[in-house]
């Protein structure tokens, strides 16, 4: 086996729901870590079961590991090695107890060439062009909200959650260096999960 198919075995799939995705705040560090050889982006992709995807303090997404609640939220697949590990942890404070880096089940689509049989017909239900899309489950980790305030998080959303993170959901998000310093970012959960539901 050689060196870079070790290297390749060594990758954890991590499923980014939210600021890491392209297009957002936080997108900035996969590209550093795709730069660096530390990160390849797989896929688009969703969950297998149902999750609450919910905002926090400051537009902050969190997937919450309460399953069956919520919805197939939606998001996106890397390929990323230890040391790419360690820096998404840091980002996400999974030694401070923000996050969580959990298994996950998730879904990639891919393209499939039909079969055709000896008399040159495939089957009919199948598309047009010869190529069908089937789902593929693959076994990944994300990021979810730590389990000590989760459950206070969805009940502050009302119990709604949505499918995907999308510039509409991340109207008003503030990044971590322009928040308030003096408070931690656990306090600010804390007094958020404090007022009553959203409407």
């Amino acid at each position: 086996m050689g060196a870079e198919t070790q290297a390749m075995m060594d990758r954890t799939l991590v499923f980014t729901y939210g600021t890491l995705k392209r297009g957002f705040s936080n997108h900035g560090l996969i590209q550093e870590m795709i730069r660096s050889g530390d990160a390849a982006f797989v896929g688009v992709t969703r969950t297998t079961g149902r999750l609450p995807l919910v905002c926090g303090p400051y537009r902050v997404p969190f997937l919450l590991n309460l399953p069956g609640a919520g919805e197939r939220v939606r998001g996106e697949l890397y390929a990323v090695s230890p040391r790419g590990i360690a820096r998404m942890d840091d980002l996400e404070g999974t030694c401070r107890g923000h996050y969580e880096r959990l298994p996950i089940s998730v879904v990639l689509p891919r393209r499939r060439r039909r079969s055709l049989g000896t008399d040159g017909e495939g089957d009919e239900a199948e598309e047009e062009n010869g190529d069908d899309e089937v789902e593929v489950e693959v076994e990944a980790e994300a990021y979810y909200a730590h389990r000590s305030y989760a459950a206070g998080l969805w009940t502050r959303s009302g119990e709604r959650g949505f499918e995907v993170y999308s510039e509409k959901e991340a109207r008003g998000y503030v990044k971590r260096k322009d928040r308030p310093q003096d408070t931690t970012f656990l306090d600010h959960i804390r007094i958020f999960v404090s007022f009553p539901p959203q409407n």
